[in-house]
């Protein structure tokens, strides 16, 4: 009888090759993700949704293996429904944050996940946590994760300021995200976005073809009066011609 070669299927499984990213501002939270997901070199879907919700006012950010962050995310989402039914309240970020980090934590050598955690509640506000492989726990204005997010880390250094409002944080986020999946072979496809303050949850998407490139610049890009002068002198010389 064949038997299944575990050690390969593991090195070639469904994985988020990904950019995602969360940022907190004044009134709530901004989280984004690219779509690709990809077996290897192939791209296996290029529409994922990376963006999971796990509460009302709760959601999170998955980078990693597909099928470990999805069982994750499913589990950490019946329990804050249970929480909520037996507390009679909805759970912090806090709470489903430090879930997710003891599921990361104590299965690390059998999962490859990488999540952010983001959203509001009535006991802080917004916030951010940052759960990485291995499954430590940090709350910071603003995360990262992902293959891509190793190019953009300058950018968001160079580049976040405190006190933004809520459009500031959107463009923030449109930015990196395009410039990581710009550069990353991993990321790509789509940007979804969730603005989440405590009145509502806004879901945000950029078409592939309509993501920022302004890193390039206008030289390269070139104007539309640029392209229509070009086009002009075309014409001219084959008219000469």
């Amino acid at each position: 009888m064949e038997t299944i070669d575990i050690a390969r299927l593991k090195s070639g499984e469904v994985n988020l090759g990904t950019s995602i990213m969360a940022v907190q501002f004044k009134d709530g939270v901004v989280v984004g993700a690219d779509s690709r997901t990809t077996t290897g070199s192939y791209i296996a879907n290029r529409v994922t949704d990376k963006l999971t919700h796990v509460h009302d006012r709760i959601y999170c950010c998955r980078s990693g293996s597909a099928a470990d962050t999805q069982a994750i995310a499913d589990i950490v989402h019946y329990y804050l429904q249970l929480h909520t039914q037996t507390s009679g309240a909805p759970p912090s970020v806090h709470t489903a944050a430090t879930m997710f980090q003891k599921l990361c934590y104590d299965n690390k050598d059998a999962l490859s996940a990488g999540i952010i955690v983001a959203g509001w509640d009535k006991e802080t506000g917004p916030s951010v946590y940052n759960i990485p492989l291995g499954g430590g726990l940090f709350r910071q204005p603003w995360a990262i994760g992902g293959s891509g997010s190793t190019y953009v880390y300058g950018y968001c250094d160079a580049t976040y300021k405190e006190g933004w409002g809520r459009d500031e944080t959107v463009e923030f986020v449109k930015n990196t995200l395009a410039l990581a999946m710009s550069r990353d072979g991993s990321s790509g496809g789509v940007i979804r976005m969730c603005v989440i303050t405590e009145d509502k949850v806004e879901r945000l998407f950029v078409p592939g073809d309509q993501l920022p490139k302004f890193w390039q610049g206008k030289e390269v890009l070139g104007t539309d009066s640029k392209k229509e002068a070009d086009l002009a002198a075309a014409v001219a010389m084959a008219v000469d011609a």
